[in-house]
């Protein structure tokens, strides 16, 4: 509970998650820079949270922002965040993605960092929601259009497997590694696909 003239805080499921921070940030927007994906591209923050990484987008140039959260405090949080950094020209919309309003359609690009993983968390009908999650996916993004996820729970391999009706892998991004009893892995997997058409 926030103490008197404290902001109450809401973060979204695993925003709170180093790996989730700034280093994901410019992992994405380097990679949208290096693809040169137009400045006006319409993109989708998928469970927004604070709305930084729609700020950075903003600070490096993209003009057509939008971020979704089923949180309404979330959105609040992330209004107050954009009027004080002066981005008028990011929107915000409480949202449900598993059950998108007709609003959320044609967008060019498409970025999740953690939202997934949350739903995939979901105790009621996991596997279910997974599913809608790749239909919500295809109603929101235009065919040839990119989605990035980053993910803590799930390798590149079985997001290959709930990704592969509708998309195709264009690209793996690098994320740290660390060495466990002689293995390397990932503790974070950064895919980028792209919708077939």
């Amino acid at each position: 509970m926030a103490g008197a003239g404290e902001e109450p805080f809401a973060p979204s499921a695993l925003g709170t998650r180093p790996q989730f921070g700034e280093e994901s940030m410019v992992r994405i927007i380097r990679w949208l820079e290096k693809q040169q994906v137009p400045l006006d591209s319409s993109v989708l923050d998928i469970g927004t949270g604070n709305g930084v990484l729609l700020i950075e987008l903003a600070k490096n140039g993209f003009t057509n922002l939008t971020g979704i959260d089923y949180s309404p405090s979330a959105i609040q949080l992330s209004e107050k965040v954009k009027e004080k950094e002066g981005m008028s020209n990011i929107k915000l919309l409480v949202e449900d993605f598993l059950t998108p309003s007709a609003e959320l359609s044609g967008f060019q690009v498409c970025i999740d960092k953690g939202t997934f993983d949350a739903v995939s968390l979901n105790p009621e009908d996991a596997v279910g929601k997974r599913k809608q999650y790749v239909r919500s996916l295809c109603s929101v993004l235009k065919p040839e259009g990119f989605f990035l996820i980053t993910s803590c729970n799930w390798t590149k391999e079985e997001l290959l497997n709930e990704f592969r009706e509708g998309f195709e892998i264009l690209e793996e991004l690098p994320t740290p590694k660390f060495c466990f009893g002689g293995r390397i892995g990932n503790s974070v997997t950064a895919l980028v696909f792209q919708r077939k058409k």
